[in-house]
């Protein structure tokens, strides 16, 4: 019997490796990531008791004790937003809805004397995958903002967080309105009659 998988499904076992492919713009190596994140909820409904948690992952070389978000190069034949996927599927090995993007930071890299310009963007969590290309040297744990924001290891990733934890609150309230918003057309409805 033969079972056929679609490409959407399947993940390669092996990371991107070298810089051929790597872009770079004014002498700056261009590198993209995600913040991957999902809603812990609670016994309350969802407008009420939700928490949000992100995922951060260990450093590669290990030379620190501080984690960060999934990143890495954006290559010639990706767009930002697929570059940002294939780093946090390798990285972190989570999969999701990648959202617009948080910003761009120039920072200088803290191993290689060079200079970079991350993008980074939300990466709403959908599925947690068992094996993922870099299982073998990375951890991944999902934590709260405070605690992520503690052991993030990167300014600029921090940055990140704090523009995707605002633009999350700000969305939320916005739904918050259009609920209480429809109650009092249902409401007004019913008084009329």
């Amino acid at each position: 019997m033969v079972t056929l998988v679609s490409q959407e499904n399947v993940v390669a076992l092996v990371s991107r490796t070298g810089r051929e492919l790597q872009r770079y713009r004014k002498g700056r190596r261009q590198v993209v990531g995600c913040i991957p994140y999902r809603y812990k909820i609670g016994e309350k409904t969802c407008l009420e008791g939700d928490e949000l948690e992100v995922l951060v992952i260990s450093s590669q070389n290990q030379k620190g004790k501080g984690m960060l978000f999934p990143k890495g190069g954006w290559e010639l034949d990706e767009s930002k937003k697929e570059a940002a996927l294939r780093e946090t599927i390798e990285e972190a090995g989570v999969r999701g809805i990648v959202g617009g993007k948080l910003g761009k930071w120039s920072f200088k890299s803290k191993t290689h004397d060079t200079f970079y310009e991350g993008y980074m963007f939300p990466l709403l969590v959908q599925e947690q995958l068992e094996f993922w290309p870099e299982q073998n040297v990375r951890q991944r744990i999902w934590m709260s903002v405070n605690e992520a924001r503690e052991v993030c290891q990167h300014w600029w990733m921090k940055e990140a967080l704090d523009r995707l934890v605002n633009r999350l609150a700000s969305s939320k309230l916005g739904r918050e309105k259009q609920v209480l918003s429809s109650l009092n057309c249902i409401g007004d409805a019913i008084s009329a009659l």
